[in-house]
């Protein structure tokens, strides 16, 4: 490959790139702004409630659509390496995956497990990001994985600031296993299926 090309071929990378993150910006940028209760409440002051749910939904999908559009084409491109993970990365990444699958559920269904972790879905968020960050050390997945980790991180640093009530545990543990049980079916199908099919990278190998 010839200098030119070489130089186009960064400038593609470079546009590639630049979609990726303002999808992240618009996205987790929307996200961001109900942590901002008073503004928050400002905008809804003057646009109504459900206008301002339209426009948040909307903003979301546009924002998700770029940052989903943008890491394909960059993979699609060739990652640019930053660092070389190593193997064993791998394990922990699976093991913190189950943590974060288990947790998904955890988010919709009262549980022991619910109560102790108090907003699940944000530490989801934030495992699933930190497990990734083990294991891709290119440009994109870096500027992705850690986008999600610092706003996790930041979304609950803002919940715990703004208090309210904690969840509460039901009698039992039925709940506790019905959710250990869609976590483990939502990890076998992201491993089987979602990773291979959709995302394009096995994890089992052959």
């Amino acid at each position: 490959m010839g200098p030119g090309a070489v130089m186009i071929r960064l400038a593609a990378t470079e546009q590639i790139v630049a979609i990726l993150i303002l999808g992240l910006v618009v996205f987790l940028g929307v996200h961001a702004f109900t942590m901002c209760r008073g503004a928050r409440a400002g905008v809804i002051a003057r646009l109504g409630e459900r206008p301002y749910k339209i426009l948040y939904a909307l903003l979301s999908l546009v924002g998700l659509g770029l940052l989903i559009y943008g890491y394909g084409d960059y993979r699609a491109a060739g990652v640019i390496p930053v660092w070389q993970p190593p193997a064993w990365t791998r394990h922990i990444a699976f093991l913190l995956m189950l943590v974060a699958l288990v947790l998904l559920p955890a988010a919709y269904i009262p549980s022991h497990i619910k109560a102790a972790v108090k907003h699940p879905m944000i530490t989801a968020v934030k495992t699933w990001a930190f497990a990734h960050l083990l294991v891709r050390g290119d440009l994109g997945s870096i500027l992705l994985f850690a986008a999600f980790l610092a706003w996790g991180v930041t979304a609950r640093i803002s919940m715990k600031r703004r208090g309210g009530p904690a969840p509460v545990a039901p009698p039992g543990w039925r709940n506790d296993i019905i959710v250990i049980a869609v976590g483990l079916a939502l990890y076998a199908g992201v491993i089987l299926w979602f990773h291979p099919q959709v995302i394009g990278v096995a994890l089992v190998r052959g």
